[in-house]
């Protein structure tokens, strides 16, 4: 029986595989088809996976009906099937992702994945360590679509250079595999959205928090959460403190 870091591990490289089959088997189908077809395809196999040899774990999955069940249970995983549905339907594009993560009830996220299927990569919570910077100037990953207000802020104040991107796992492994140094989003996410790459992160030895300055927390009755930074943690205090600034001149 495979111990839960692998298990997050081997499920999100399965599913990232049968996304990068149906994403080649018709280039030419209609976007729409495709995404929900990734999404379905991907999500049964992660559920299917997950019943046959974690039996007792409760899921929360961004395409299934939320079971309140999962408030009470001991252990909960939490899936994106398809993070950037948008990107991988558009050829060309690596910046999606599949994110597997297990809560556990009063430990917070114990084990962790993220497939960046497109790029042959699976990172996770074994033996995971954030590589050194490859670049000198700072890079700041923010979404392709809706960058947040203060994202101009922080790159300000670090002297960096915006590099948009879709998928949050992607972003936030751009972090830790050292081609960025901060992710920041506000405007919304699910937890789904975020618990495998902020799992992966810390593993790394990243910082990751909402945009306060406060914890991330997880399996809650609204699972929404809207913001968050991870960063290299030398970055901590001055993205945080940006991000107040900026925050502080839009309410003036």
């Amino acid at each position: 029986m495979p111990t839960d870091d692998v298990l997050a591990a081997d499920l999100a490289q399965q599913a990232g595989e049968l996304l990068l089959r149906i994403r080649a088997a018709d280039p030419g189908s209609d976007p729409k088809v495709l995404g929900r077809t990734g999404d379905q395809r991907s999500n049964d196999l992660l559920l299917d996976r997950l019943a046959a040899l974690r039996p007792g774990d409760a899921v929360l999955s961004e395409e299934s009906a939320d079971d309140p069940g999962r408030l009470t249970a001991e252990r909960v995983w939490i899936v994106d099937p398809l993070d950037g549905t948008r990107e991988f339907t558009q050829p060309g594009h690596d910046d999606w992702a599949v994110h597997v993560a297990l809560h556990t009830a009063g430990r917070g996220i114990t084990a962790a994945a993220v497939a960046v299927p497109a790029l042959g990569e699976v990172w996770s919570t074994v033996g995971v360590l954030a590589a050194p910077r490859d670049h000198r100037r700072p890079r700041v990953v923010v979404s392709a679509s809706r960058p947040p207000d203060f994202a101009d802020a922080v790159a300000d104040a670090l002297d960096a250079e915006l590099v948009p991107m879709g998928s949050a796992g992607a972003k936030a492994m751009a972090v830790v595999r050292g081609d960025a140094d901060v992710y920041v989003h506000a405007g919304g996410q699910w937890e789904w959205d975020s618990a495998a790459p902020v799992g992966v992160a810390v593993a790394a030895g990243l910082t990751a928090c909402r945009i306060d300055g406060s914890p991330l927390r997880y399996n809650q009755p609204r699972p929404y959460l809207p913001d968050l930074v991870i960063c290299r943690p030398e970055l901590a205090g001055p993205v945080l403190a940006a991000i107040g600034a900026g925050s502080a001149v839009r309410l003036s």
